[in-house]
C-alpha cells in the first residue's frame, strides 16, 4: 500500500489465445457493467490501447533491416495483423463468406406453420443453445441463443426449457454423440438425463470438418441471392464467434481448436446444419419403418418412444 500508481502493460501481436480478450477491452472497448457484483464489472478508464508498428521501434529497423521485408512477405491475414497491427485481420479468417450485412437480420415474429429446432453443445465449461427455424423455401433462422458456464446437464437442460417459449413447438432438439457415451459410476449417459428433465435429444453426426463445410454452404448465397442461413442480429455471441474462428494451420478444412472460447456456438450450428443433411426423406422412413427395420429417429436417439412421448 503507497502512493505509487498501479499499472500493468501488456504488449502482443493479433492472434493467439488471448486474442479475443486483448480485442474485447483495448481495442472494440466492449466493457462488462450492470452486474450485481461490483467486481465483475470493467471501468472503461482502467484500460488504454496504444497502436504500434514497425515504424515506432527505429533501433529494430536500424539493426534488422530486412524486419519489415520478412514481415510484408507473410501470408495476407498475418501480414495485416503483424505489420499492420489490424486486430481483424485474424478473426474470421474460416467463415471467409460470412457478411454480417447479408447473414443477419433485425428480430422478425417467426411464423407458426415454420418448423423449429434447437441444438446444443454441453460442457462445463460453457453450455450452448440456439434455436433455429426453418422457412418455407427451406432457409434457416437462428432466431434465439444462450450460453453459460459451470452448468451441470440437468440445469443446462432447465435453462432449455426456461429460454423456449410457452406453446412454442421444437421438432427436435439436436445434440452430438458423446451425449450418449455411459457414466462409469451410474452407467446413465448424459442424453439420459436431459430425457428425463423433459429436453428429448436427437444424435447427429460428430465429423468436425465435414460439418464446418456444411456451415459454409449454408452461409453460401443461393440463386435468389439471398444465404442458407441467416441470423437475427440478437444472436450477438454467435455472430462474433463466426468472424473470429480461426483456420487450422494443419488442416485447411477445418477449424482451430485454440483460441476455444468461439467454438461452442459454432459446435452448435455445426450440429444444425449436420442434421440438416442428415435428415432422410419421409417416404424413405415410413419405407424401413414398413420393413421392420429401426426408425430413423429411434436410431438418432438410441432408443424407442417412451410410453406419452410423441415425436416429431
Amino acid at each position: 500500500m503507497n502512493d505509487f500508481p498501479k499499472r500493468m502493460y501488456l504488449t502482443c501481436n493479433p492472434g493467439g489465445v488471448g486474442h479475443r480478450w486483448v480485442k474485447r477491452l483495448f481495442v472494440d472497448r466492449q466493457f462488462i457493467t450492470g452486474r450485481e457484483n461490483p467486481e465483475e464489472n470493467e471501468n472503461p478508464e482502467d484500460y488504454v490501447f496504444i497502436p504500434a508498428t514497425v515504424e515506432d521501434n527505429p533501433e529494430l529497423l536500424r539493426c534488422s533491416p530486412g524486419y519489415v521485408r520478412l514481415l510484408s512477405a507473410l501470408p495476407e491475414d498475418l501480414r495485416r495483423a503483424y505489420r499492420y497491427g489490424d486486430w481483424n485481420a485474424m478473426g474470421g479468417n474460416y467463415f471467409t463468406e460470412f457478411d454480417e450485412a447479408s447473414h443477419t437480420a433485425e428480430p422478425f415474429a417467426i411464423p407458426a406453420d415454420w418448423p423449429r429446432y434447437r441444438a446444443f453443445d454441453y460442457g462445463l465449461d460453457m453450455f450452448a443453445c440456439a434455436w433455429f427455424a426453418v422457412d418455407g423455401e427451406g432457409r434457416s433462422w437462428l432466431y434465439r441463443e444462450y450460453a453459460a458456464p459451470g452448468l451441470v446437464a440437468g440445469e443446462a437442460a432447465r435453462q432449455i426449457l426456461l429460454h423456449t417459449l410457452p406453446g412454442e413447438e421444437i421438432e427436435a432438439t439436436f445434440a452430438p454423440p458423446d451425449m450418449w457415451s455411459r457414466q462409469r459410476e451410474t452407467g446413465r449417459t448424459i442424453a439420459d438425463i436431459f430425457f428425463e428433465c423433459g429436453v428429448p435429444v436427437t444424435r447427429v453426426p460428430n465429423a468436425r470438418a465435414q460439418g464446418h463445410l456444411l456451415i459454409k454452404e449454408a452461409l453460401r448465397q443461393r440463386e435468389d441471392g439471398r444465404p442458407g442461413l441467416v441470423i437475427f442480429r440478437t444472436c450477438r455471441g454467435t455472430i462474433d464467434d463466426l468472424k473470429e474462428i480461426q483456420a487450422d494451420t494443419a488442416d485447411p478444412n477445418d477449424c482451430a481448436r485454440e483460441p476455444h472460447e468461439p467454438t461452442h456456438r459454432v459446435d452448435v450450428l455445426r450440429y444444425f446444419c449436420s442434421s440438416r443433411a442428415a435428415l432422410p426423406r419421409r417416404e424413405e422412413e415410413e419405407d424401413e419403418e414398413a420393413d421392420g427395420a429401426m426408425s430413423y429417429i429411434e436410431f438418432m436417439t438410441g432408443r424407442k418412444p417412451g410410453k406419452g412421448e410423441v415425436w416429431y
